[in-house]
């Protein structure tokens, strides 16, 4: 059985910083992407943040670029997201996102086949 854990949302201060993880198990992501998607109450899940199997390719959504960075480990099976200068509109759930197949928009939540239960981010202002 597939399960993605993440572990540490928080609530932290605006300017503050966070360190999400995403640990796999019951199957080896090494060979796929990987994605950070969150949710605001009311909002849509969006992509934040996605990176390639091997770690040298990553993208991100404009409104986190030069505050996040993703990267992974694949020897751990995990994959982090660290965020800096968080803004109060950060806030929201994030989830952990993982496929095993190389079709279907890697920018949309339709492009993964397994998400984590979420964690959540607090910014207060």
């Amino acid at each position: 059985q597939v399960q993605l854990v993440e572990s540490g949302g928080g609530l932290v201060q605006a300017g503050g910083s966070l360190r999400l993880s995403c640990a796999a198990s019951g199957r080896t992501f090494s060979t796929y992407p990987m994605a950070w998607f969150r949710q605001a109450p009311g909002k849509e899940r969006d992509l934040v943040a996605l990176i390639n199997w091997s770690g040298d390719t990553t993208y991100y959504a404009e409104s986190v670029k030069g505050r996040f960075a993703i990267s992974r480990d694949n020897a751990k099976n995990t994959v982090y997201l660290q965020m800096n200068s968080l803004k109060p509109e950060d806030t929201a759930v994030y989830y952990c996102a993982a496929r095993n197949r190389n079709d279907g928009s890697l920018y949309s939540t339709r492009g993964y086949d397994y998400w984590g239960q979420g964690t959540q981010v607090t910014v207060s202002s």
